[in-house]
């Protein structure tokens, strides 16, 4: 499960140069908690595959992460995420982080829609989240278009967000965003297919695609992507892909039948632990048409200068977010139902980041 219909949703921009923190609990938070304790009572990750993760998470000793020297007792900040399944393993790793940290954590992970918890880090009742670069450019500042270069986005991100009083920390590597991939075992029936100029090369029939619908009716989906890379939709050359050739399916049937064979060519988000456990290869985007969605956690920027050390916390921890990882912690949860807590848990203490208590 993913958040790229995100970029449907629109919020306005604000222009907020110095915030204080909020009191706590306020009435924002409380009608957003419930909301989201709601949701999670009735809700059911069908994309995903499991039940929504609560508020639990298990009991953390420090490890590389350690009590913040001097830190009051009175210390606590509030962590959020939203509902889906890579959001929930996340944002159990912000709420172990600050627990190792010595803060007493309010965990409002699990919030449902990318709005609700952009409200609750806007209107500072929520201190830190993990949020995409793209899904804040595209959806909450409401720019037209993505920047592919990873950097520059999250840089554009940064400096517009710092405005709304949001620091954003440096980003992981791992970037959500589109991807197509083919079956492992066709790799070298279609040439050794590696990249998505790779597909300009294969005979007409060969350039069969599944896709979701909202992707192949997006202005940075299907057909731009085909256009940026030389191809045309619906046409009868050399460089058609004849619209015969386009299944439009659900977004959780698209991996399954690129699995089976039914297209070569899957679209598929570049974190999902399906590519991992059906066996999918990812080709490289080597036209950089898709946007960059490097994850990265935003934190109150009021709570940051309150907390400085907050930023070596979670700095240490976000260079191992690599897009491998992420397949595989979500793997762990969409198809082995594990707890996202017991996943996040079990990757922190194989990091070191925090002990076994």
């Amino acid at each position: 499960m993913t958040d790229h219909s995100r970029t449907q949703e629109r919020t306005t921009r604000a222009d907020v140069p110095d915030v204080r923190r909020a009191s706590r609990p306020s009435a924002r938070r409380r009608v957003l908690a419930a909301a989201a304790v709601a949701g999670a009572s009735a809700l059911v990750l069908a994309g995903c595959g499991l039940q929504p993760a609560a508020s639990f998470v298990p009991g953390a000793a420090p490890g590389s992460i350690h009590r913040i020297d001097d830190l009051p007792e009175a210390a606590s900040i509030t962590v959020t995420s939203k509902n889906f399944t890579e959001q929930l393993v996340l944002g159990k790793i912000a709420v172990l982080a600050a627990k190792a940290a010595g803060f007493d954590v309010t965990d409002e992970t699990n919030v449902p829609g990318s709005v609700a918890v952009r409200e609750l880090m806007t209107s500072h009742d929520a201190d830190v989240t993990w949020e995409y670069t793209g899904t804040a450019w595209l959806t909450f500042m409401a720019h037209e278009q993505g920047i592919p270069d990873k950097t520059e986005q999250w840089q554009a991100v940064k400096q517009e967000d710092a405005r709304n009083g949001l620091t954003w920390l440096e980003p992981a590597p791992m970037n959500n965003t589109y991807a197509f991939a083919v079956r492992d075992e066709a790799v070298a029936e279609l040439g050794n297919v590696k990249t998505l100029s790779d597909i300009t090369k294969l005979p007409v029939d060969q350039r069969t695609f599944c896709v979701e619908s909202e992707f192949n009716s997006r202005a940075d989906g299907f057909k731009p992507m085909l256009e940026k890379y030389g191809l045309e939709l619906g046409g009868s050359g050399e460089n058609a892909v004849p619209n015969g050739n386009v299944s439009i399916l659900d977004t959780g049937t698209v991996y399954t039948a690129t699995d089976r064979g039914k297209c070569n060519f899957g679209e598929v988000f570049t974190t999902d632990g399906r590519i991992k456990s059906l066996g999918l290869t990812v080709l490289q985007d080597d036209r950089a048409f898709f946007p960059a969605y490097n994850v990265a956690p935003v934190i109150d920027s009021a709570t940051l200068r309150e907390y400085p050390q907050l930023r070596g916390v979670y700095d240490q921890i976000s260079p191992k977010l690599t897009d491998a990882v992420l397949q595989e912690l979500n793997r762990q949860v969409d198809v082995e139902g594990r707890e996202p807590a017991d996943v996040a848990f079990d990757w922190m203490v194989r990091e070191g980041f925090i002990t076994k208590p």
